[in-house]
Formats: structure tokens, C-alpha cells, sequence
């Protein structure tokens, strides 16, 4: 039933109000809305309206909440707070009103940060399933399970621990077989301190990567084991003495404060990427005093009270002076830069002198290709006395005298007397060259077993033999006056078959054939450069090529002055066609411009930049003869 409200009327007994048993039968109403049915005066009326004003009910030992999906709020005046039995809520505040500790029987479960001002004791298993950070502002003090720094329960952690400071006696795996972990941020280190020694169990060491890298201890051994152990400090590695660092069992290196002892059952080696060195007036004593290597910064003494052997596989080189007080033994062969003997040099076996190698039977040779040279200071001379015997070829440079005969550069001359070249009987004496010159003002004898020259005439003396006149290289023949022919000139036939270059020394003079082998691929030939040379290049077409024939200058300043003349078949007309200022290329298509077999063009070169031409083509009925010429290459 809803509340009812009593009319008291709008001012005292002015008779508007309700009567007096309507105000009390409204009272009765509100009453049995808020005590129930029952006849305990704590029970309120259970049924769907809300009871408590607004939207809040109470439902037996409940107060719900008529509104969907919203909060039921406490909300104090004021400082106050709501308290629940001894348990008092202050704001966002849990603090227990009688001053006891607050006990949660169940499970407890934070979804946030949860920030621990006091000391958190933890008498049963703590378990942390994400990341449990420990600062300044997570946990102010300690976190200690039954103790202000004792763990009496397992820790589990799930995730990772980060702390600024963790104190415990015990860290242990919960789990069989399970590996403790400890992983710093970054760079950052894992610092040890103790205040005595840090015990690890025997035969349980610290391993590194893998099984490979250990340090382990049996209580009597301590093993390191790895594949390189690298010792690193900032100050010395201190051994004590006589306790020293063996190498399987009988290499061992052990100092006793005074000398330091290198032991081997076998060899001992030293190897370095560069030198080992050892300070001045401290050396290797071998044996005793007697037998020592000593250096003082600048001269190496080597003494012994008996040999000092030097034994090598190979050579053994002393590359700077080597000055020997007493005897020296050589068994073997010896290499020397500079030997300087004061006295009598005895010497059993071979010497070798750079590439120069004295034999024990008195025989000097040098190395593979090497020269013997012998060079007597100032103006002293080299004097061979007795009998000299040379095989093989003698090179003299300078002046060579022979008895009254000299020989000097190109130059074989008499000091006294004449020349006289006398060879055996029936022999001759055979003069050879590529340039005789001959003085005399007539000479008549063989060349080359064939040739007679006279004092007008060169004669070849072989009944049909061809006299044939040519240079090295690139060098011509040249006649200076003039040449006068009383037989036929024959020019020799050179054919282009391919694109090539024309040059002087192969096609000048020549008859050159255009015979591009199928008719049907382009040839270019190229002429040298004009100079004004006077060289004639003769073009005759003995292959038809419908690919062109094209010939042109190599400079873009040369050009090709004259005319060439056309015979066009159709009506027997001749044309004519001139070079422009610009004509550099000729080009004979088989067709328009010529180039049918039996065609001719001839080129000279007549200036400096310009070549003359002429020529006679041929134009084959059903074509009109056209210009050959153009400026492609300028």
C-alpha cells in the first residue's frame, strides 16, 4: 500500500483537517506498511514495492534495487563512514573499528596495483600470476612471510619478479627437477654480497650457456671448463707462491715470489701475432750461466761454454754484419748478406754470393738466368792470365781491343794495318743486314747466294727469279728520283668481302675488288684520313650487293670533291652527278645509285681534308640513276 498522508488542514482548528479517526486510521495503515503482517515489530512487508523509499527494497536478509544495472551507495555525512559489524568503510578506507586485524577467511583477488604501506606476513603459499614489482611506492618496507625477512612458504611466481632490493636466506625451486632463473633488465648486472663466502654444494658449479662453460668444485678440485678461458682484470691475477697452474699432469708454470718455473714433459711453444720480448740485460739461460741468449737494446750476445750449434731445415740468414773472434764451422751451406774476413777464409764446401755459386771443384755458376758480373773498382782492370776458353755467347760493352784490332759500338777497326776477313777454302764471307752500305766505287759480288750489285745496276743472277724489294713494317721504299718502268707494272688484287678500314700500306695503288660474298649484306669501308698523301684507291664492283656499298671518310672534316657519271639502260642517256661542299659518303645500292659488277670508281687522296673522285656506273633498265653521294659523317 502506498503511504499515506494526514490532512492537518491549512491553520490550527480551522476545521479543514482530516477528522481524528481518519488521522489515525491513516497512522494504523503506514504502521502495518512498515512493521509487516506478522506481529514482530522487526519485520518489514515483503512484497515487490520498495520499502525503503525510492527504488530500494528489502527482501528478507536483502536490500535490493528496483533500477537496472546501477549501484546500491552508502553515502555517510560528512567524515563519517559506514560500518559494517567492526569493519568500518571511509571513503575509499578499510580499517577495522576495534582496532583488530581485518581477516578474509576466502580467496583474495586483485585486478590493479595493490600498494602495501606495512608489513605483509604470508603464512601459506603466495602465489603471483603476473608481475610483482617491489619500489618505494608498491612496498615502503618489507615484504617478509612470518617474519620481517623470512619466507616459511613456497613463493611462486608465474610471471617475473622486479625488486630493488630482496632479502631472503633460502631462494628454492618448488618443483621437481625446475631451474631458478635470475634475469636482470638490459644491461643491467647480478651483483653477490656477502659477508663471508658465497657456498655452492660440491660437484654442483655455475654453468654458462651450456654444459660446455662450467665452473664446478668436488671439495677438493675446483674445474673450469670451456672452450677458451678468458681471464680479464684491471690489476693483477694473484697466484700465491709455490701454488702454480698445471696442464694435464706434467706441464705445470709456478712461481715461488722469486723465479717463476715453466714445466713440460714435452715442448714448450710460444706463439704471438707479433714479437715476444723479453727487456734489456734479462735473457734465456739455458742450463746454467754458461749457455746464454742476452740482449742489452742493442747488440745480442749468444754465449756458450762449449758450440753454440745453429741447426735449421731451411736456410738460416743473418742479414747485417756477422763478426766471428774465433773459428767459424760451416757443415752446411751458408747464406750471407755482407762477410768481411780479416785473415785467411777457408772455405770446404760451395759458397753461394746472391745468385753467384762457387763449386768445390772451382767452377762458378750463377741461379736460373742469372748474370756474372764482375766490376774492379776506380780505373783498376780485370786481368786473366793464361789460357781463357768461353762457350756459349760473350757480351762486351765498351771498347774491345784484339791485338791490333778494335771493336767499339758498330765500329770494327785496325790500330795498325789493314782488315783482312779470310774465310776457309771454298767458303765465302757473308755479309747480312737489312742496310750494307758499300764506299767503294764499285762492288760486284753475291748477295744472298742470287743478287749481283754493280756500280749502276742490282741484278738478280737466278735465271727467272723474281727480285723482290721490301721494308720492316710499316716502312715504304721510296725512290727519289725518277722512276722509269721499261717493263709492265703489275698493281696487286685486294677483295672487300666485309665492312673494314682502307689503309695506305695494304690498298694504295692496288686494284680493290667489291665482293661482298652474297650480294645481300652491307659492306662500309672507311678511308684514312687526307693528308694529301697522293694515294690512289681503284673500286671495282665484282659482286652486285643490294645491300649497299658504302664508302666514306674516317675524319667528319674530309670531304670528296668531283663527279661521277651514270649510263641509264632504259634509254641509253648519261647523267652526270656532282659532289656538294659537304659530300663525305658514297653509297652504291645495286640499284638507283649503281653498283652492278663491272661499275669503277676511283679515289685520291689529294689534299689536306679532301679526296677527288670519278667514276662510271651503270643503272639497270626499269630504275632513274640517283646522287651516290651524301654528307652522313659530318
Amino acid at each position: 500500500m502506498a503511504q499515506q498522508s494526514i490532512n492537518i488542514g491549512s491553520a490550527a482548528n480551522d476545521g479543514t483537517g482530516d477528522p481524528l479517526r481518519t488521522a489515525f486510521d491513516k497512522i494504523n495503515d503506514n504502521f502495518t506498511d512498515l512493521y509487516g503482517s506478522t506481529a514482530e515489530a522487526n519485520d518489514l512487508i515483503e512484497d515487490t514495492s520498495p520499502q525503503l523509499g525510492g527504488d530500494l527494497d528489502v527482501n528478507g536478509r536483502r536490500i535490493t534495487s528496483a533500477r537496472s544495472n546501477e549501484d546500491i551507495v552508502l553515502l555517510p555525512n560528512g567524515t563519517g563512514g559506514v560500518v559494517a559489524s567492526a569493519v568500518r568503510i571511509a571513503g575509499t578506507t578499510l580499517s577495522a573499528d576495534d582496532s583488530s586485524l581485518i581477516t578474509i577467511a576466502e580467496g583474495f583477488q586483485v585486478n590493479g596495483a595493490m600498494n602495501v604501506d606495512g608489513a605483509v606476513t604470508a603464512t601459506s603459499t603466495v602465489a603471483v600470476t603476473g608481475a610483482l614489482t617491489g619500489t618505494s611506492g608498491a612496498f615502503s618496507t618489507t615484504l617478509a612471510v612470518t617474519g620481517a625477512t623470512t619466507l616459511t612458504g613456497a613463493l611462486t611466481v608465474s610471471d617475473s619478479v622486479t625488486a630493488t632490493s630482496v632479502t631472503t636466506n633460502d631462494i628454492a625451486s618448488n618443483g621437481s627437477n625446475a631451474d631458478i632463473t635470475l634475469d636482470t633488465a638490459g644491461t643491467g648486472d647480478i651483483n653477490l654480497t656477502a659477508g663471508a663466502d658465497i657456498n655452492i654444494p660440491a660437484n654442483i658449479g655455475l654453468t654458462f650457456g651450456n654444459d660446455a662453460e662450467k665452473i664446478e668444485g668436488d671439495g677438493t678440485d675446483l674445474t673450469i671448463a670451456g672452450n677458451n678461458i678468458n681471464l680479464t682484470a684491471v690489476a693483477d691475477i694473484v697466484v700465491p707462491a709455490n701454488v702454480g697452474i698445471t696442464f694435464g699432469t706434467g706441464e705445470k708454470i709456478e712461481g715461488d715470489s722469486t723465479d717463476l718455473t715453466v714445466t713440460s714433459g714435452a715442448k714448450i711453444n710460444l706463439t704471438a701475432t707479433s714479437d715476444v720480448h723479453l727487456p734489456n740485460s734479462v735473457g734465456m739461460v739455458f742450463g746454467d750461466s754458461a749457455e746464454k741468449i742476452e740482449g742489452d737494446g742493442t747488440d745480442l750476445t749468444i754465449s756458450s761454454s762449449g758450440l753454440a750449434t745453429i741447426t735449421a731445415t731451411g736456410n738460416t740468414a743473418i742479414t747485417n754484419n756477422a763478426t766471428v773472434g774465433g773459428t767459424l764451422g760451416v757443415t752446411g751451406t751458408t747464406t750471407v748478406a755482407a762477410l768481411t774476413a780479416t785473415g785467411a777464409l777457408t772455405l770446404g764446401g760451395a759458397v753461394a754470393i746472391g745468385d753467384l755459386n762457387i763449386l768445390a771443384d772451382g767452377t762458378i755458376t750463377t741461379d736460373t738466368n742469372g748474370d756474372f758480373v764482375v766490376d774492379p773498382a776506380g780505373t783498376g782492370a780485370i786481368v786473366l792470365t793464361g789460357p781463357i776458353t768461353a762457350t756459349g755467347v760473350q757480351t762486351t760493352t765498351g771498347q774491345l781491343n784484339v791485338d791490333n784490332l778494335r771493336l767499339d759500338g758498330n765500329v770494327v777497326s785496325a790500330t795498325s794495318g789493314g782488315i783482312t776477313l779470310t774465310p776457309a777454302t771454298g767458303q765465302n764471307v757473308a755479309v747480312t743486314g737489312t742496310n750494307v752500305n758499300l764506299t767503294a766505287a764499285e762492288a760486284n759480288f753475291t748477295l744472298c747466294e742470287a743478287t749481283t750489285l754493280r756500280a749502276d745496276a742490282l741484278q738478280n743472277d737466278t735465271s727467272d727469279g723474281d727480285l723482290a724489294i721490301s721494308t720492316q713494317g710499316t716502312g715504304a721504299v721510296t725512290v727519289a728520283s725518277q722512276l722509269t718502268l721499261t717493263g709492265s707494272f703489275l698493281p696487286a688484287i685486294h677483295t672487300f668481302v666485309a665492312t673494314d678500314a682502307v689503309t695506305i700500306a695494304e690498298h694504295a695503288g692496288r686494284t680493290l675488288l667489291l665482293g661482298e660474298v652474297g650480294g645481300n649484306a652491307a659492306l662500309t669501308l672507311t678511308l684514312p684520313a687526307a693528308t694529301g698523301t697522293g694515294a690512289v684507291y681503284k673500286f671495282i664492283v665484282s659482286v652486285t650487293n643490294t645491300s649497299n656499298y658504302k664508302i666514306q671518310v674516317a675524319d667528319a672534316t674530309d670531304t670528296i670533291d668531283g663527279i661521277m657519271l651514270y649510263l641509264d639502260e632504259d634509254g641509253t642517256a648519261i647523267t652526270g652527278f656532282p659532289t656538294v661542299a659537304a659530300s663525305d659518303t658514297i653509297t652504291l645500292n645495286g640499284g638507283t645509285t649503281g653498283g652492278i659488277v663491272g661499275d669503277y670508281l676511283e679515289l685520291i687522296d689529294i689534299a689536306t681534308n679532301q679526296y677527288h673522285v670519278r667514276g662510271v656506273m651503270r643503272v639497270a633498265a626499269g630504275a632513274n640513276p640517283a646522287t651516290p653521294f651524301t654528307a652522313a659523317v659530318s
